[in-house]
């Protein structure tokens, strides 16, 4: 009776600790995304107003185009309204920097951050996706809109061919790749393991190919 009681308290807080580390990946994958909204209205020279827009829409729109196809209620960012207040807090602390930054510097700092992003939201939504007990493929598809559609609305806000319609280096494949890894590696490792799997194919395709210029045939 007493290992009963003691499986049971340690099964508890092995779901604590992976609950906890879900929502710290969600919150860097928000921070990694507005940081790249952030950025881009520095750019088009927004004020604090137009920045936090961009950053909140980038950051936002993947997982609410998402929410709203699965039929979830609430909002991910109305559930943990914190998030937000994050988004808004960091805001008002770079919109005075971002003006300083070199070009140069501010490339990478979106590209890096993006390409975080573009990992940690894809795998999240075929996560859900799955825990919702779509068709393989429907969380695949999930998972790439989450990833994807946030970046497209922040380059139609800022008057930009959204990076994933230009005939560029590999984006939205990076996703496609790094939901199938997930998905795959989700059936033999723990969930945790194969969350970091998945973030690491997008991020590292991603990086293969802007490094050595990888691009679909026209």
């Amino acid at each position: 009776m007493s290992f009963q009681v003691k499986g049971w308290q340690l099964n508890i807080g092995i779901r604590v600790d992976l609950s906890t580390l879900l929502h710290i990946i969600e919150a860097i994958g928000i921070l990694s995304f507005a940081c790249s909204g952030f950025i881009e209205a520095r750019r088009k020279d927004m004020d604090i107003v137009g920045v936090f827009t961009v950053a909140f829409i980038t950051a936002f729109g993947g997982g609410t185009l998402r929410d709203l196809l699965l039929d979830r209620r609430p909002l991910f960012w109305v559930e943990h309204h914190e998030y937000t207040l994050m988004v808004f807090i960091v805001a008002l602390v770079a919109t005075p920097i971002l003006p300083h930054l070199r070009s140069g510097l501010s490339e990478k700092i979106i590209v890096i951050a993006d390409a975080v992003g573009l990992g940690v939201f894809s795998v999240g939504g075929t996560s859900l996706a799955l825990a919702a007990e779509m068709p393989v493929f429907v969380c695949v598809m999930m998972g790439v809109i989450t990833g994807i559609f946030g970046g497209v609305l922040r380059d139609v806000i800022c008057n930009e061919i959204p990076l994933v319609f230009r005939r560029g280096h590999l984006y939205a494949t990076c996703s496609f790749a790094g939901c199938w890894t997930f998905l795959l590696c989700d059936w033999l490792l723990p969930h945790t393991l194969a969350v970091g799997a998945g973030v690491f194919v997008t991020c590292a395709l991603r990086y293969l190919s802007i490094r050595f210029d990888l691009k679909l045939p026209g």
